[in-house]
């Protein structure tokens, strides 16, 4: 893992990136759209692919040399130093129900590790920016994970069952969700900026790809938790399709032993 402070200047460059795609997506919430069916039968529409464009535009022309890993378009220069992996809207599915629960995603690797991310909610004009030496802010001011102690008193987040993609996996799940306080359906992204803001403990996911995940770990890194796949091995470019992000090793180490054997 790279030990490194992110420079600034990365920091205030995400923040414009998300800027560009906060104007895209919210002028096209709650409007007459097509929904378009991937090959994997995920729905895309106009504004996830005119959001990832925004971006790229402005990684092309300050940072030509930089990688880009996108959901939309493509990649380009992986074996860069420095790669932006890019979700557009993660969460298409609220976002065209007219939920504003999505969220623009936007991570900055630095040798494969994610050490910069930014999940901003442009409806709500929302915004968590988590980078390694700088901490987690929400809106610019400072934003601290807690610890509840233990998963008896823990909350925990997950999209949705129907997206667990083996019958190990759900088993395992719900062994976690019977030990928790309060679990709850449906935060997509969003519940990743509440463990960074003290207010979820845990955010379990499956069936990922790298930018589902990799602008969440520092986020909630950054914030004081801990962000691993389910066998409690660091998130990378290249780390598999599990996402477990925990407020603090109160929940995280048991929540491994649970999710792990179905990793």
């Amino acid at each position: 893992m790279p030990d490194t402070t992110v420079p600034s200047e990365f920091i205030a460059f995400a923040n414009r990136l998300a800027d560009a795609a906060r104007d895209v997506v919210a002028r096209h919430f709650r409007t007459p759209f097509d929904v378009i069916a991937k090959q994997d039968e995920s729905p895309v529409t106009i504004a996830d692919r005119e959001a990832e464009s925004a971006i790229r535009a402005l990684i092309e022309q300050h940072y030509p040399d930089h990688g880009i890993f996108g959901e939309e378009h493509g990649q380009v220069r992986l074996d860069a130093r420095y790669v932006w992996v890019l979700d557009p809207i993660d969460g298409t599915r609220a976002f065209i129900a007219g939920m504003p629960v999505f969220g623009t995603l936007i991570a900055l690797a630095d040798q494969g590790v994610p050490v910069l991310g930014v999940l901003d909610q442009p409806i709500l004009k929302e915004r968590w920016l988590g980078a390694l030496g700088h901490g987690t802010t929400f809106n610019g001011g400072p934003v601290h994970t807690r610890d509840c102690g233990g998963l008896g008193r823990a909350r925990l987040y997950t999209t949705g069952p129907d997206l667990f993609n083996s019958e190990a996996r759900r088993k395992a799940f719900y062994q976690l969700y019977d030990r928790v306080d309060m679990p709850r359906y449906g935060g997509d992204c969003y519940s990743t900026g509440l463990i960074a803001s003290g207010c979820v403990d845990l955010h379990v996911e499956c069936g990922l790809k790298p930018y589902d995940y990799m602008a969440l770990a520092p986020i909630i890194r950054a914030a004081g938790g801990t962000a691993t796949t389910w066998s409690g091995e660091p998130l990378t470019l290249t780390s598999g399709d599990t996402f477990l992000g925990a407020a603090s090793k109160s929940v995280h180490d048991p929540a491994v032993r649970l999710l792990g054997p179905a990793a």
